[in-house]
C-alpha cells in the first residue's frame, strides 16, 4: 500500500530532495517524472518547497524511497538565472536557479571591511529580494568590530532610508548577535552574499558548531571553491536557516529591461513622473527620475548600478528573443 505524507524540502543535492515530513521522518525523495521535465527549465522545486510524496519500499530492503507528487504554490522564490549546459533548459540559454522558496525573509551578508562591501552585488541581491515577494529584505554588515568607515555609514544611511534594516554584527564580540538570533527564531530565513564575509563565523556564534553543520549538509558534491549549488535548511530555535554558498555575481531572473525600474525602489517612487511611460530614464526629456537624481533624491551609485544592470538586461534580452 502507497503511504502519502505532505512535508518540507529542507536538502537538495543532485537531483535527491529530502523531505521532512508530517510523520516526524526525513526521507530521500527524487521527482515524478512529469516534474522532472518541468524541471529543465526552472528548479520546480527547491528547499523551502512544501510537497506532497509517496513512499515505496525499496526491493530487499528496509528503506523507504519517496517521490515527490505535488509541490505547494509558493508564496516566495529568490532566483538568478544561470547559463545552461547539456540537457537542462532544454533548449534555452538560460533556466531559473531557485536559491530558497517560501522564505520569510533574506539577509544579505556583507562586511564592514575585508572585504569592503560590494555595492553593485548588493543593489543587485535587493532587486532579486524584490522580485522575489520575500517580506523582510535586511543587510546584514557583518565585521563591525573593524570599524564602519563615515563614508560607509552615510552609504548605508540611505538604504535605511528605503526602509532596508540593517543589522550590524561581529562574530568575534558578538555584537547583535542576541538581535540576530531572536529575528532568526521563527519561519524560514536564508544567508545569502559574497564569499569571504564572515558567515560561517557568524553562524558558530548563534549556535556552536552551527557553521560546521551547514557545509556538512550543504557541501557535499562542490565543483569548486565555492562553486556548489546544493542547498540545505538546518533547524535553529523554532524556525530553520539556510546558508547559501558565496556568491560571485548574480543575474536576476525573469526581469526584462523596462521592468527594472520597478525593483529600485528609490527610483520606483519617482517613475509616473516621467512625461512618457517608456521612459528609461537615460537621455529622455522630462525624466523625472533623472531630476531626483540632480536632487540627491537618488544616490549615484544606485542609479549606476541600474544603468549597469539595464543595460546587461538589454542585451540579453536581445539574444535571447531573436
Amino acid at each position: 500500500m502507497t503511504q502519502t505524507h505532505s512535508g518540507l524540502i529542507i536538502k537538495e543535492q543532485s537531483g535527491f530532495y529530502w523531505v521532512a515530513a508530517n510523520d516526524q521522518q526525513t526521507y530521500m525523495c527524487q521527482l515524478r517524472g512529469r516534474l522532472k521535465e518541468a524541471a529543465k527549465t526552472s528548479d520546480i522545486a527547491a528547499i523551502g518547497d512544501r510537497v506532497t510524496i509517496s513512499l515505496r519500499r525499496e526491493e530487499g530492503t528496509d528503506m523507504l524511497m519517496g517521490t515527490i507528487e505535488q509541490v505547494a504554490p509558493r508564496k516566495s522564490a529568490l532566483s538568478r538565472a544561470l547559463r545552461t549546459t547539456g540537457k537542462r533548459g532544454a533548449g534555452k540559454a538560460e533556466r531559473e536557479h531557485v536559491l530558497i522558496a517560501n522564505a520569510d525573509r533574506a539577509l544579505f551578508v556583507f562586511a564592514a571591511a575585508q572585504p569592503a562591501p560590494d555595492l553593485k552585488m548588493l543593489d543587485r541581491l535587493l532587486v532579486a529580494g524584490e522580485k522575489s515577494s520575500i517580506g523582510a529584505l535586511l543587510i546584514l554588515l557583518n565585521k563591525v568590530d573593524l570599524g564602519i568607515p563615515p563614508a560607509l555609514e552615510t552609504i548605508l544611511a540611505r538604504y535605511e532610508r528605503l526602509g532596508y534594516h540593517i543589522l550590524r554584527t561581529s562574530a568575534l564580540h558578538g555584537d547583535g548577535i542576541e538581535e540576530l538570533r531572536a529575528l532568526l527564531s521563527s519561519g524560514i530565513s536564508v544567508f545569502t552574499g559574497p564569499s569571504g564575509v564572515g558567515k560561517t563565523s557568524l553562524l558558530n556564534s548563534l549556535q556552536p558548531g552551527l557553521g560546521r553543520q551547514v557545509k556538512a549538509v550543504g557541501g557535499a558534491s562542490q565543483e569548486g571553491v565555492h562553486t556548489t549549488r546544493d542547498s540545505a535548511l538546518v533547524p535553529l530555535g523554532g524556525g530553520y536557516l539556510a546558508d547559501t554558498p558565496g556568491i560571485r555575481s548574480l543575474a536576476p531572473w525573469d526581469i526584462e529591461p523596462d521592468e527594472l525600474d520597478a525593483y529600485f525602489v528609490d527610483i520606483a517612487r519617482f517613475v509616473l513622473g516621467c512625461k512618457f511611460s517608456n521612459c528609461t530614464h537615460i537621455d529622455e526629456p522630462a525624466c523625472a527620475v533623472r531630476e531626483a537624481l540632480r536632487n540627491g533624491e537618488i544616490a549615484r551609485h544606485r542609479y549606476k548600478h541600474y544603468l549597469e544592470l539595464r543595460e546587461e538586461l538589454r542585451d540579453t534580452y536581445i539574444i535571447y528573443n531573436r
